[in-house]
């Protein structure tokens, strides 16, 4: 074991970071083969997807032509949360404080029967593509669109995005031993091509590729990790001993496990996730990230009817029930067998061992995979960090681009036509892959063991008003766009003042802890998305009730209570593009000059092939928008999709209640 632990493992990090040689771990027929079999595969699915699928329309490019059914919206959705930085971050976490972490993610389990039964049919009655649009719907004027646009690219740029590179390109860079600029802007650059030219229909189908192969890749790792320590009990047994040898004069909470490592609540005032963020707090963060968030919400409107919808959302809750098993068990399991390197709590240790002296959790997961794996398997696994990777930058990818297209593009050229907005979406998933490789070196130099706490308080600051605006947007008529402003913005500036304090003072660690005063991060970051939701609430309420209501001519089918009304809505303000004026409907007496065969290629590659589409009687554009907007069931599969929620309820009580 030893002499496979020098040529395979993480060992080479000390290595690299001293002298940058080592060994490639990825250096076998059985193992490039898998990768290259892989990389052909998914470029094979785009180019299918590409042909398949109308991209030439805003409807077929931004919402595949709303014609999904509901396995691969659930793969979609899962793989569009599950990023590598899932698999680096949650085991990482997991390794240094137990199971707790897993409740993030079977909060989902509850959440996603919320955004299925409550959210998306208010969004497909408004006839919406982004979630931006259905709050200028909703409330009229273009401040709080633009606000909430603004604030998702943001998020996504250094959030997602960053997280996500930073993650992959620690097994890239460790498996291949490439140069991590090299590597991520090569990823970016294949990532890309598939988003740009085949739209959401080819993410989507891709996705859903890139599930298969991350559960059964994560799977097989999960057995190998378990047959090292002897099956469950002695995992459990085996965690609660694994200390690191060099401990200096550290106190011995800083490297001992956690006391109640094996549970999801935790004390309300002492625990590391206290029970009652992790109930109220983290569902807040949830709701907006499953209920508002546009990567998530896009591939429900992309389906082809409401049943189909909650059907993939119960799909994705299933999936959501494995990360525990597939990533914070392993993680776990890692500390068990490199306490000196995973569980290190000696700064000096550390830096040797990984580069980083707070702490080394991060590489828990790349360890078990690089030394764990067989050749080819390890290829696979290899693959699987890749499709998280690529899949969760491809969904940031086609939403951003949404967001800026229709959102942003249309304020600054409120005539553009349809072709010009298919081509300003693509040049904008250009210029997002240059801002995303330009934060690689801050993302290199925030290497810390708290990458999944570095994502979750970012949301936890800026996220919580826009969940407090929906809920009440769709839950609560008299809300205003005066109220809804106001609150956004005090929440913004509450949400800041407390980011930049922590951030200038330092998160700190075990060992050096931060000195940021108490009275201002203090308070646990789910604690204080809870107190920072009911702030928002309290003043977009009182806000709205000492203003003018909105007139209910302007709500038909935007709020719960008039979802049902029939009327005709009089929209409080035009849209910026009519999605109505398509630009490849033309006179037919209008000359055209052919393209060359040079333009003609690559208007085919990119789906903006100059073809004349039927010009529509005002009868079947009626038609048309009726059925885009029909949130109608049959009765048998809605009967069915209700049955397997609450059964998927249930199973989100027992998990609970079970790890408790």
């Amino acid at each position: 074991m030893t002499q496979e632990y020098d040529y395979f493992g993480f060992s080479y990090i000390r290595k690299t970071a001293k002298n940058d040689t080592g060994e490639i771990a990825i250096n076998n027929p059985a193992d490039i083969s898998v990768i290259v079999i892989y990389f052909l595969v998914v470029l094979g699915v785009g180019v299918w997807a590409m042909v398949r699928t109308n991209r030439s329309t805003v409807g077929g490019y931004f919402l595949a032509g709303r014609s999904m059914v509901w396995w691969p919206i659930g793969a979609s959705l899962f793989a569009s949360n599950i990023g590598s930085g899932h698999f680096v971050g949650i085991a990482g976490t997991a390794a240094a404080g137990g199971i707790a972490i897993g409740g993030f993610e079977w909060n989902a389990l509850i959440v996603v029967v919320i955004l299925g039964w409550l959210f998306v049919p208010i969004y497909i009655k408004a006839g919406v593509v982004t979630m931006p649009e259905y709050l200028k719907k909703r409330f009229g004027g273009s401040r709080i669109r633009i606000y909430l646009s603004v604030l998702s690219l943001f998020l996504y740029v250094f959030t997602k995005i960053s997280a996500d590179m930073f993650s992959g390109a620690i097994f890239i860079n460790q498996a291949l031993k490439l140069n991590i600029y090299l590597a991520v802007v090569l990823l970016l650059l294949i990532t890309a091509l598939y988003t740009v030219t085949g739209g959401l229909a080819a993410v989507i189908y891709t996705d859903t590729l890139q599930t298969i192969i991350m559960v059964v890749g994560s799977f097989i790792l999960m057995g190998f990790a378990f047959y090292e320590v002897g099956g469950y009990e002695n995992f459990e047994d085996k965690y609660m001993t694994a200390i690191p040898n060099i401990t200096a004069n550290i106190s011995e909470s800083c490297y001992e496990p956690r006391g109640d490592s094996f549970h999801i609540f935790r004390d309300a005032i002492t625990g590391d996730l206290p029970w009652p963020g992790l109930v109220f707090g983290l569902t807040i963060q949830a709701t907006w990230y499953w209920c508002t968030d546009q990567v998530i919400v896009q591939r429900c409107l992309s389906a082809k009817n409401l049943s189909h919808v909650k059907a993939g959302c119960i799909l994705c809750g299933y999936l959501k029930l494995l990360p525990m098993f597939l990533m914070v068990f392993p993680g776990m399991i890692s500390r068990i067998l490199y306490p000196d390197v995973v569980a290190c709590v000696d700064p000096k240790e550390c830096l040797d061992h990984c580069g980083a002296s707070v702490g080394c959790t991060n590489i828990a997961y790349p360890k078990l995979v690089v030394d764990l794996m067989p050749d080819g398997l390890r290829g696979l696994m290899l693959a699987v960090m890749l499709a998280s990777l690529m899949s969760s930058l491809t969904s940031i990818f086609n939403s951003a681009s949404t967001l800026f297209t229709m959102d942003i593009y249309t304020k600054v050229r409120p005539k553009a036509k349809e072709r010009e907005l298919m081509i300003a979406g693509r040049v904008f998933i250009l210029a997002l892959i240059g801002v995303s490789i330009a934060w690689i070196p801050v993302v290199q130099s925030a290497q810390s063991g708290q990458l999944f706490d570095y994502i979750q308080s970012i949301t936890s600051y800026l996220t919580p008003p826009v969940a407090a605006l929906f809920m009440l947007a769709i839950f609560c008529k008299r809300v205003n766009e005066i109220g809804a402003f106001v609150g956004l913005v005090i929440g913004l500036l509450i949400g800041l003042a407390r980011m930049i304090a922590e951030f200038a003072f330092g998160t700190g660690s075990c060992v050096h802890p931060s000195n940021c005063p108490t009275i201002i991060c203090g308070v646990h970051y789910l604690y204080f998305s809870i107190i920072l939701f009911a702030i928002s609430c309290i003043i977009i309420l009182s806000v709205s009730v000492m203003t003018e209501p909105i007139d209910d001519k302007h709500l038909y089918r935007l709020v719960w209570s008039l979802r049902d009304r029939t009327e005709e809505r009089i929209d409080l303000e035009q849209d910026d593009w009519d999605h109505k004026a398509d630009s490849n409907s033309v006179d037919d007496d209008e000359p055209r000059e052919k393209p060359g065969m040079c333009k003609k290629a690559l208007m085919c590659f990119c789906g903006l092939e100059e073809e004349k589409a039927p010009k529509l009687t005002k009868e079947e554009e009626e038609e048309l928008q009726r059925k885009l907007t029909d949130t109608s069931e049959k009765p048998l599969w809605r009967n069915i999709v209700n049955a397997n929620a609450l059964i998927l309820l249930c199973v989100a009580v027992f998990c609970h209640g079970y790890f408790g």
